[in-house]
């Protein structure tokens, strides 16, 4: 990788060009261009890939199969939106070598300690600065460079630093002196703080001093010293300190700075809740429209939708089946100028990726708008790829009483669709042999015409016997009311709401519909308006206790940040189990009136917010610098919905530093949310984003925390960081 090497880059049947790759000598960063093209170059860093795929794995590769050989051909994902990069190698070896190489880089990486990161990210500003490439910085390319790093410094005080940095006197900084450089313009004036208010003699910090701040400050109750002497361990660089059983300020810096000085409760990262509960007792990640890339009236559709979503935990895709050319179906979004792909495509790449982050079950939304033919030769897709993974009869092959659980479905994938008749019917007999049935047609499309003209003549549509085969605990009916549902609905029916439905039931019977959610599935989905793919707000319907809460994955902002931030627990396998009392039928818990319930116990949430760190530059235009302001967001019952902002900072996007405090009282505290967002303050127009984090308020640590951000696309940005303290206490 480090001689280089003449790939294709593939971009679909017609454009095939030779690129010539090289890995950098800080094997960090490759460097590429073409064979003719002057000396432009492009180059990415290995930590922006995110996976490499073998083989024909995507679909620019799979459609010039018959071209190129699998085992020269290689995929680069990137984190985030940006696209794949699809390269077919001269020979067997070379891909290869680029296939593990990447491989052990990535893996590298991953395991790189929270120092080592620092440096790396300190070299990569290094050599962005270095303009004539000499290996070394001379004032004026510092000057540029602390632009770049959204640092507005006084240019005395900038010379200063680099005066004391440059311990060689040459007038240019090298390696290590813009390391130091870079270690004096960050100091931490904001932990320094605290350290010192726990530190003895304002040098380092004993292990009982350490204790002492794990108690008093992290509200850490459990064997605070043996955490102490692992804190140490762990973080502490010096090995004089060390043998002291001491921690010094870098040591306690490194804490902070680590996942177990983040904000988020590392005890809940892994699978933490009991997964033996009926289906229905959780929220389950979902996605809508999965095959679009973009916008619902011309994206492009496609089988990346399906393994983006997937990829990021998503447990409930949809597929929009049409009748396609030569007898098979097709799946886009109908009436549209989407493109279309194959269903078979599809199942394919449900089957390969459904069980890569989570074990917990699939389950298949399917709108089929295909005649009976098209219908058989979907179930022979499901039945003929997906093989015994495609749950096809109840667990025990007796007549279920109720929902199974993600537990009892591991590895199993479901199909929700129209199914003829019940699922007892199976077990008394009672089938017809006939090869279809007839169902009531609703649909997305249909909901859509409804919501405007209540069309009161219900079609009808064919289904074939294979397809509602395939349909064991999922089968999608029609919803009439409440009322009905309490009295004939089964326990593995599926009711389907546009959001603007949802939203009516739960002003009008709050109650009912957590009751009604309490006993089986409910998906809801955006409104047929939202031709931009659009998000709604998800919490709302989550209130309620809906289960599958479709939304666009595809498209970044508030919605998403949501429904990652709720999966962000449990390992991210897609399942959350709900509040007790949102699985109990005989509890009557509505949002609206959070404070009627049994054991109601509001708290008080206080976010001191102290500083930021390195926060990225959102505005191009040049020499301009971030203003920045913190708004902290809490989004649970309606009683709990509210924002709250920090002043703004002029001109420092570098290390603002606030110490404003923010209040919340929460009246639902297990099914908050806390978002908290950095924006670029403008007076005269809308604020730019900067990043945001979410997380559940169940899965906060108490103290002194950072927050590091994500991007718009939920992807991180080191080392773009808030400092907080938190408390939660209860309202008295």
């Amino acid at each position: 990788m480090l001689v280089g090497t003449v790939m294709r880059k593939i971009k679909s049947r017609t454009w095939k060009k030779q690129r010539y790759f090289k890995l950098q000598e800080d094997c960090m960063t490759i460097w590429y261009k073409s064979k003719k093209a002057g000396n432009t170059h492009s180059t990415f860093s290995v930590s922006d890939v995110e996976a490499i795929r073998e083989g024909h794995q995507s679909e620019v590769l799979l459609s010039i199969a018959d071209e190129f050989p699998a085992d020269r051909c290689f995929t680069l994902v990137f984190r985030g939106r940006r696209g794949n990069l699809d390269l077919v190698a001269e020979s067997t070896e070379e891909a290869q070598s680029w296939i593990k190489g990447m491989k052990k880089l990535i893996e590298n990486l991953e395991n790189m300690g929270e120092s080592e990161k620092r440096d790396q990210w300190i070299g990569d500003w290094f050599k962005k600065a270095d303009k004539n490439n000499d290996g070394r910085m001379n004032f004026k390319e510092v000057r540029d460079l602390l632009k770049m790093m959204n640092v507005d410094m006084n240019e005395h005080h900038a010379h200063r630093l680099f005066t004391m940095a440059d311990k060689s006197q040459s007038g240019t900084l090298e390696d290590d002196e813009f390391v130091l450089f870079y270690k004096m313009l960050t100091q931490r004036e904001d932990v320094l703080r605290v350290f010192q208010a726990y530190s003895s003699d304002g040098q380092k910090l004993s292990q009982s001093n350490l204790e002492d701040f794990l108690r008093e400050e992290q509200l850490e109750g459990d064997d605070t010293q043996q955490h102490a002497k692992q804190l140490i361990e762990c973080y502490e660089p010096s090995d004089t300190a060390k043998l002291l059983n001491a921690m010094t300020f870098d040591g306690f810096l490194m804490y902070l700075g680590s996942a177990e000085g983040s904000i988020f409760n590392p005890q809940r990262r892994g699978v933490f809740q009991d997964m033996s509960q009926p289906l229905c007792h959780y929220f389950i990640s979902s996605s809508h429209n999965t095959y679009l890339m973009e916008d619902q009236l011309r994206g492009q559709s496609s089988v990346e939708g399906y393994i983006r979503a997937l990829n990021r935990g998503c447990r409930c895709v949809e597929v929009d089946c049409w009748d396609g050319a030569s007898g098979e179906p097709i799946v886009y979004h109908g009436h549209t100028l989407t493109s279309k792909i194959l269903f078979k495509d599809v199942v394919n790449a449900v089957g390969n990726y459904a069980f890569k982050v989570s074990e917990y079950p699939v389950i298949l939304s399917i709108e089929n708008h295909c005649n009976v033919e098209q219908q058989r030769v979907m179930a022979q897709h499901l039945s003929n790829i997906l093989g015994d993974k495609l749950l096809k009869s109840t667990l025990d092959g007796k007549a279920p009483i109720g929902l199974p659980s993600p537990e009892d479905l591991k590895g199993k994938i479901l199909v929700k669709a129209k199914k003829i008749g019940g699922l007892e019917d199976a077990f008394n007999g009672m089938v017809e042999d006939s090869l279809t049935g007839e169902v009531s047609d609703e649909d997305e499309a249909a909901e859509m015409d409804e919501d405007n003209l209540h069309r009161e003549s219900k079609s009808k549509q064919r289904l074939s016997k294979e397809l509602s085969d395939c349909v064991v605990y999922c089968k999608s009916v029609h919803f009439s009311s409440f009322k009905h549902s309490r009295i004939h609905s089964k326990f593995y029916e599926v009711a389907s709401f546009t959001e603007s439905k949802a939203r009516k039931h739960l002003r009008e019977a709050g109650a009912e519909f957590v009751h009604h959610n309490s006993r089986q599935l409910t998906r809801v989905y955006p409104t047929g308006f939202r031709t931009d793919s659009s998000n709604f707000n998800p919490q709302e319907m989550w209130n309620a206790g809906c289960q599958i809460v479709a939304l666009n994955f595809q498209t970044a902002g508030e919605g998403m940040d949501l429904n990652d931030g709720l999966f962000s627990q449990n390992s991210r396998c897609g399942y959350v189990l709900k509040p007790d009392f949102m699985r109990e039928a005989e509890k009557r818990f509505d949002p609206e009136t959070p404070q009627q319930r049994d054991h109601y116990q509001p708290v008080v949430l206080t976010i001191q917010v102290i500083s930021g760190q390195q926060l990225p530059k959102v505005n191009i235009k040049e020499g301009s610098i971030v203003d920045p302001l913190v708004r902290v967001e809490i989004h649970g019952v309606p009683m709990d919905q509210a924002k709250q902002e920090t002043r703004y900072i002029e001109n420092n996007g570098f290390n603002p530093v606030w110490y404003d405090t923010l209040r919340f009282t929460i009246h639902t505290p297990e099914l908050a949310l806390v978002r908290f967002v950095v924006e670029d303050y403008d007076k005269t127009s809308k604020n730019d984003f900067v990043g945001q984090y979410t997380l559940p308020l169940s899965c906060m640590q108490q103290g002194y925390r950072h927050i590091h951000l994500l991007s718009r696309d939920g992807t991180s940005i080191p080392p773009s960081s808030l400092f907080v303290h938190i408390r939660v206490t209860e309202l008295e």
